[in-house]
């Protein structure tokens, strides 16, 4: 069987999208959000990035997709880089974040949106 190559690369490129989340969440979003959990301040400021992540992609207008946020993520993380930022090479101290890990960290929070379940729908009337 024949698939449509517009259906595979669709299928790649959501692959990858969910490969580059992963990455993340491993390398800072598990990490990060447990910090959140733990420290109202820090939760309030990745809340802040989420809602500021949420703007910049369009969020109340049209659904976040996986797609969007990995390359967002990709994105400030390139940007970073190129200015000469480098990742931590220990641990982080959440009780300071940079602004960086702390926008990773927002972006991981809404992919966990992104997999929450949605609300139960209505019973018929």
């Amino acid at each position: 069987m024949r698939v449509p190559f517009n259906r595979v690369d669709a299928r790649s490129a959501a692959g990858s999208a969910r490969s580059t989340l992963s990455l993340l969440t491993a390398a800072v979003g598990a990490e990060g959000l447990a910090a959140a959990a733990a420290r109202p301040g820090l939760l309030a400021l990745v809340d802040q990035h989420a809602a500021a992540v949420r703007e910049s992609l369009d969020g109340d207008r049209r659904p976040l997709s996986a797609a969007a946020l990995a390359g967002y993520a990709e994105g400030i993380r390139a940007a970073a880089l190129e200015n000469g930022w480098q990742a931590p090479a220990g641990p982080v101290d959440w009780s300071t974040p940079e602004w960086l890990l702390t926008r990773l960290v927002a972006v991981c929070a809404l992919v966990r949106s992104l997999d929450a379940p949605g609300p139960a729908p209505l019973p018929p009337l």
